[in-house]
């Protein structure tokens, strides 16, 4: 109907019939029926009747059937439909509609309620023209609404009215859309008024309608305030070299956006628009160019020894390894290292010598012996270990500091034995020693030093309560309109390190990637905090690392961190964060777990001061709520938004490797790329095989491998992919037959954490600049961006010399999607996704970029192809995937993304030497399915090296020999249900 135009005809109708005799306006019902209906589906109704000229007829019907009840329901209906479209609704307010649906709209009564209804839909309608609702708050419609709506709350008992009075809350909603009104709702007591009503709807699940909007409601005229600190700032700054600005520009708009949109739909913020995608064939183009003097790339052939060293050298190398500072091993006893210095509040100040200074440990006492509540096999081992508990409580601060020396630990160490693989408090500690931090930190989070282990099982995703969100929005409203229980206490604050308060929690996250930075006490149990911005930035609040100290036990805590800001999280889908309780590793069980209860992700009231805010204006803050039943008393415990993973982690498991390596089989060459900002060796690393002998053609073979490129960690807070990296590390020096062969295929160059100052301050995204280091790729700064500046630079020596990598992979992290996914880049792929005619004649592509996706979606459980993108946006232009595609012309330059959270898919099979089939469907992955993506990464590289590249008949027959084993067993599993292992025996 509408598109023959049946919408037109219907107005020309009504306006014959209205001009029509009294007598003849029976015809006039079944014609509004009508049009009410065709209204509904054609958007451009409004639009249509203002060209009709049908606004008055409309109005005069209206008014003229005020007394006839039937005919008068039916003008509301095609006067709500009218007003659907902004305009039409302003020339209606004009016109006086709503003083004349208020006069329809009565305080509670059974009469004519369809009518009623009809007027209150039609009024809702007229409202969302902000000149109708500017025009209703000075006319004081909006106290009358909040009177019938008190009025009709009170007397439907019964409630047989939920959707008049959900009405009229949707005419309040539209109205506290503007600055005025809500500044009117609340002069007019509207918080209480709702937040009373509401509270008498929450019993009764069928008012969750107007639970919602009346919540809606109250988020939205909660009055705006500040963060509770003194400027939003970090509260860390770094001189900068040159005239650097400390911080980007950040966009922004001022004041208070009066289209703000309140509803917490579901949209994947981080998916690009199609206007985002490069149309321009020219720039999406593959064209190798150099960004600096040719000169300048042979300071990196001393990165890349592999291409001119001969056998003899290689084998001296195995047995007497060069005592350069790049490979320094610290030990137990090694500790102190001449070149380390430690970094203070500036870069020009330099502390003590780092042998002066005791590295202290939080720990703390624990009275009695309770068993765990979260390993039952474990339970016996615990409570004997339990048992030396009061050896340690001998040594307790007593100012409750929760910190211990060195010598202390080592005792520690002693009592409580246990191996953690590719782990050691000693090298950690060591390695921490050396480490440059702006604060200048002393004390070594107990989680990173005393070691890791996977948890035995996978939890699964949290189920998320109905009605939670709701639930803590009022609580936020309880705040303001009942704070006669509000504490409202500081208790931890980065900017003033004052003692803590008696009988509350103890907060501490001066250590490395810690970033805590106050804590306010809310009520007994409840804080609220608030995380430090990145260093010389006033934004990126995501990732926190945080302990706790003098905590109850089975006592629910509630955490409200209110500085965040990404629109949405995975929180919001069964997330949990990690926790770590020293306790329980101390009882044999050290492990971080995922915990927390009611967690909740949204908006709240707090908004970034232009000043404050180095010109960052009228941001909004979300706040991440959960509750922990820390299961110790007077325990010391961890949290963080994922499995952390520091620096001198890092550089203590590159220690252990090269020590457990077989240097016989083995090539591994530790090298120090370029100093951070911060002054931290940023590590690169060469992995491959040895020769097979000094012969000619095995030399000539070792040389000639394809190089794979690895990074990871530019981002700080996507500590995932460090996990992904360290099972990449794990499996390339490993024994296992693939990975020998893998070897002996491709040099690997891996630059494990791109972005070591941002990791070591706890930045989420940016470095000691305050720049998204994996938004410099295009032009590199050497100053400052060192990292990006001579990684870039080691990628265009290779290419110079005709050794572009066969494969660019940088490892990340994604807070909002999941699964394991790769971004790569397409010409074709992005121009049909943008709608442009692809001319296959002027534009030819090797489709071989989606060969290893296709590899990993069949040998690794936690990728899925479908979850991919090949797009080349024009927003990341500047990233290291585009960059290396485009100028250096890899065809295989890839970001890979790691959930936070879960996969979307069902079966999911653990790594190859364990062989056991899992249901991973709606489990959250650990650092054990992490670390197997990164094994999984290099079986894909292999397959990829068999089916792209030409091999020796020995080599082929090798990896045939081992691929089709690992697929014939698999294979049985799946037919006959058993389990792999039955398989291997039969």
């Amino acid at each position: 109907v509408i598109s023959k135009g049946g919408s037109e005809a219907l107005l020309q109708a009504l306006a014959t019939a209205a001009q029509g005799e009294p007598r003849e306006h029976g015809a006039l019902l079944p014609l509004l029926r009508l049009l009410a209906r065709v209204g509904q589906r054609d958007r451009k109704f409004g639009l249509k009747v203002q060209k009709a000229e049908a606004t008055d007829i409309i109005l005069s019907l209206t008014r003229r059937n005020l007394g006839h009840h039937l005919h008068l329901t039916h003008c509301l209906w095609v006067l709500r439909v009218c007003a659907s479209n902004v305009t039409t609704g302003t020339v209606l307010g004009i016109n006086g509609a709503m003083e004349l649906l208020f006069k329809v709209i009565t305080p509670y009564s059974k009469r004519h309620i369809r009518t009623v209804r009809a007027a209150i839909g039609a009024l809702a309608a007229l409202l969302k023209s902000k000149s109708n609702s500017r025009r209703a708050v000075n006319r004081g419609y909006l106290g009358e609404l909040l009177r019938l709506y008190q009025d009709w709350h009170r007397n439907d008992i019964s409630n047989n009215y939920v959707y008049i009075r959900r009405g009229l809350l949707l005419c309040l909603k539209h109205i506290t859309s503007i600055q005025l009104g809500r500044e009117t709702f609340l002069g007019s007591r509207g918080m209480e008024i709702l937040f009373t009503t509401v509270q008498d709807c929450l019993s009764c699940k069928n008012l969750d309608p107007i639970i919602a909007t009346a919540t809606q409601i109250l988020r939205k005229c909660y009055p705006k305030e500040h963060l509770p600190v003194l400027t939003v700032r970090s509260s860390y700054s770094f001189p900068l070299p040159g005239n650097a600005k400390a911080e980007p520009p950040c966009e922004g708009s001022e004041g208070d956006s009066e289209s703000e949109g309140e509803e917490e739909a579901e949209i994947d913020w981080d998916k690009e628009d199609d206007y985002d995608l490069e149309t321009d064939v020219n720039k999406l183009r593959s064209r190798p160019v150099l960004d600096r003097p040719e000169e300048e790339l042979g300071q990196y052939e001393s990165l890349c020894a592999e291409l001119s060293q001969n056998f003899q050298s290689l084998e001296d190398r195995t047995e007497n390894p060069p005592s350069a500072p790049s490979l320094f091993i610290p030990s137990a006893t090694s500790v102190k290292h001449p070149n380390c210095r430690w970094r203070k509040q500036s870069v020009t100040e330099m502390g003590p010598d780092p042998g002066e200074q005791d590295f202290k440990v939080p720990l703390q006492s624990w009275r009695k012996k309770e068993e765990s509540m979260w390993d039952k096999n474990d339970e016996k081992r615990g409570t004997a270990e339990g048992a030396q508990d009061k050896d340690f409580c001998e040594e307790e601060d007593p100012a409750r500091s929760c910190v211990f020396s060195l010598d202390t630990v080592g005792n520690l160490l002693e009592k409580h034995r246990g191996e953690i693989p590719f782990h050691s408090p000693h090298f950690y500690a060591a390695r921490a020693k050396c480490v440059k931090s702006i604060p200048g930190y002393r004390e070594l989070a107990f989680p990173d030093f005393w070691g890791h282990q996977p948890p035995p099982y996978s939890k699964p995703v949290l189920e998320r309560k109905q009605g939670l969100q709701r639930d803590k929005v009022l609580d936020d409203v309880r705040r303001l309109i009942q704070p006669g229980d509000v504490i409202g206490r500081t208790v931890f604050d980065l900017d003033d390190p004052s003692p803590g308060a008696p009988g509350c929690l103890m907060f501490f996250s001066k250590f490395e990637s810690g970033n805590l930075r106050k804590a306010i006490q809310v009520r007994e149990f409840e804080y609220d905090l608030v995380m430090n911005a990145d260093v010389n930035s006033s934004q990126h609040h995501q990732w926190f690392y945080f302990g706790v100290g003098d905590m109850r036990s089975a006592v629910p805590y509630r955490f409200n961190i209110i500085n965040c800001e990404k629109f949405n999280s995975q929180f919001n889908y069964g997330m949990q964060l990690v926790l770590y309780s020293v306790r329980e590793a101390l009882q044999g069980r050290p492990r971080w777990i995922r915990a927390g209860q009611e967690i909740c992700y949204y908006k709240n009231h707090y908004r970034c001061r232009a000043a404050a805010g180095g010109g960052v204006r009228g941001r909004f803050y979300y706040t991440l709520t959960f509750s922990i039943k820390f299961p110790h008393q007077d325990d010391v415990c961890y949290l963080a938004y994922h499995y952390p993973y520091t620096y001198s982690t890092m550089m203590s498991h590159l220690d252990i490797l090269e020590q457990n390596r077989n240097p016989k089989k083995v090539y591994w060459r530790q090298q120090t790329l370029c100093q951070t900002l911060g002054g931290n060796p940023c590590p690169l690393l060469t992995i491959t095989a040895m020769p097979e002998s000094k012969n000619r053609a095995d030399l000539e073979q070792f040389c000639n491998r394809p190089y794979v490129f690895l990074t990871a960690r530019v981002h700080p807070g996507e500590s995932n992919a460090s996990w992904v990296m360290k099972g990449t590390l794990e499996f390339l020096i490993s024994t296992d037959p693939i990975a020998d062969l893998l070897r002996k295929c491709f040099i690997f160059k891996i630059v494990p954490m791109l972005n070591p100052d941002g990791v070591i301050n706890g930045n989420h995204r940016c470095s000691l600049s305050g720049d998204d280091l994996n938004r410099q790729w295009l032009t590199p700064d050497p100053q400052l961006h060192p990292t990006i500046y001579h990684a870039k630079g080691l990628l265009h020596y290779l290419c110079s010399v005709g050794r572009a990598p066969l494969v660019f992979c940088d490892y990340h992290g994604h807070s909002q999607k999941k699964n394991v996914f790769l971004y790569g880049c397409s010409i074709k792929e992005t121009l049909w996704q943008a709608g442009c005619m692809v001319d296959t004649a002027v534009v030819t592509e090797d489709v071989g970029y989606r060969t290893l996706p296709k590899i990993l979606d069949k040998v690794a459980p936690a990728f899925v192809m479908n979850s991919c993108s090949f797009l080349v946006e024009k927003s990341r232009a500047s990233t290291a995937r585009v960059v290396v595609w485009k100028e250096m012309g890899v065809l295989r330059s890839y970001t890979m993304e790691s959930t936070y959270c879960s996969c979307s898919h069902g079966l999911y099979r653990c790594s190859w030497d364990i062989l056991l089939f899992k249901n991973k469907k709606g489990l959250q992955l650990g650092t054990q399915e992490l670390e197997e993506m990164g094994s999984k990464f290099c079986l894909g590289l292999l397959i990829l090296h068999l089916k792209s590249l030409p091999c020796s008949k020995e080599l082929m027959a090798q990896a045939a020999l081992l691929l089709d084993l690992e697929e014939e067993i698999t294979d049985r599993a799946q037919r006959d249900g058993t389990a792999p292992e039955k398989c291997i025996r039969g």
